[in-house]
């Protein structure tokens, strides 16, 4: 009975040792979303492609094995729409996989351009 007595009190002492466990995620700091004021046009020649040269997304996708080809010339014909839904940047792959994947781990802003560009009908200019 001894024997068991301390069995259990080990175990019950290993549990509650393990149990007590306090994570404090106060102190992390948390983005603020940014959001682009509803009059400020975003443009894709001067506001999207150097968001793609910048991040060197052309460096994979070039046109060879790697969709969509995000050369200047052939980007917008590649992404609208067929990775673009225009005036829905949540139903969007190209939003998706940069935003919720985190694909190249691409800043707040840019992701705020790309996202108001494709919610204002993502427009070739």
């Amino acid at each position: 009975m001894k024997k068991l007595l301390k069995v259990v009190l080990v175990n019950s002492l290993i549990l509650l040792c393990f149990s007590c466990y306090y994570d404090d995620l106060t102190d992390v700091p948390q983005d603020e979303p940014i959001v682009i004021p509803p009059e400020q046009t975003v443009l894709f020649s001067t506001d999207i492609l150097p968001i793609f040269e910048s991040y060197n997304c052309i460096e994979c996708h070039n046109g060879g094995a790697i969709n969509p080809d995000l050369r200047p010339d052939r980007a917008y014909n590649a992404l609208v729409p067929t990775y673009v839904v225009s005036g829905n940047s949540l139903d969007s792959r190209l939003y998706i996989k940069l935003a919720i994947d985190e694909h190249r781990n691409i800043d707040s802003e840019s992701l705020a351009l790309i996202k108001k560009w494709i919610d204002d009908g993502a427009e070739n200019d």
